[in-house]
């Protein structure tokens, strides 16, 4: 095994003893070639090249892979998050009183928007809805009668094809004692109410709404907590 002797900056090795024995002929080339492979300097390492251990690298690797993933599934999230927002459910809130006592003032909900994409709203149905005369705002209402039922009001009391509309919702000191009708709901609209019967601007006011302004179903009361519901 050879053996290594440093001098200052410059290392020089040192032979085995059969080959430092061999004697060299100062003219030969031989000689010559073995005489710069003994004392060919062996330079350090330059001090300006910085080693990275190979598992600091992987470690690197790792990381940067685990934070693309996170990007990915954040991305997806947030992708995931607007087709339901756009497509799926709506998390609204009510302001105002006309659907008391049923849901309240500032109460959370959330309204299934793909229900009457496949199907067709239905008496009972609590909607939410575009104010027909001013689509910018929305309304949240009950749906009392659809198309080709007729509907009469005598004194508050509700008639949908001259049956009493069982209302049991809405108590007593929240009816009106209004008349209307009686009147047949065209095609494509739906007759809608509020359960605060005397504090409700709807369908008694403004006509039938048609079924392209219901956005959707209330299906969720979700906040306050104390009072979450399923419709």
């Amino acid at each position: 095994m050879s053996e290594h002797a440093d001098t200052a900056d410059i290392t020089f090795e040192v032979l085995p003893d059969d080959l430092a024995a061999t004697p060299l002929v100062p003219d030969s080339p031989v000689a010559m070639a073995q005489s710069a492979a003994v004392f060919a300097p062996v330079l350090p390492p330059s001090p300006d090249v910085a080693v990275v251990p190979p598992e600091s690298v992987g470690a690197w690797r790792r990381m940067g892979q685990e934070v693309v993933a996170g990007l990915q599934t954040l991305l997806s999230a947030a992708v995931y998050a607007t087709l339901i927002v756009t497509f799926g459910f709506q998390v609204a809130r009510v302001d105002g009183l006309s659907m008391a006592p049923t849901l309240e003032d500032h109460d959370r909900l959330i309204v299934n928007k793909l229900v009457y994409e496949i199907g067709e709203p239905r008496p009972g149905d609590i909607v939410m809805l575009y104010y027909p005369l001013n689509p910018e705002k929305m309304f949240v209402k009950r749906v009392i009668a659809r198309e080709g039922d007729s509907v009469r009001i005598v004194d508050g009391r509700v008639y949908v094809n001259d049956v009493p509309l069982h209302d049991d919702y809405v108590p007593a000191e929240f009816r009106s004692h209004d008349d209307l009708g009686p009147q047949v709901i065209q095609q494509g609209y739906y007759f809608v109410m509020g359960d605060h019967r005397n504090n409700s601007s709807d369908s008694r006011h403004w006509g039938p709404v048609p079924k392209k302004y219901i956005v959707g179903k209330v299906k969720v009361r979700w906040w306050p907590l104390q009072n979450a519901r399923i419709f």
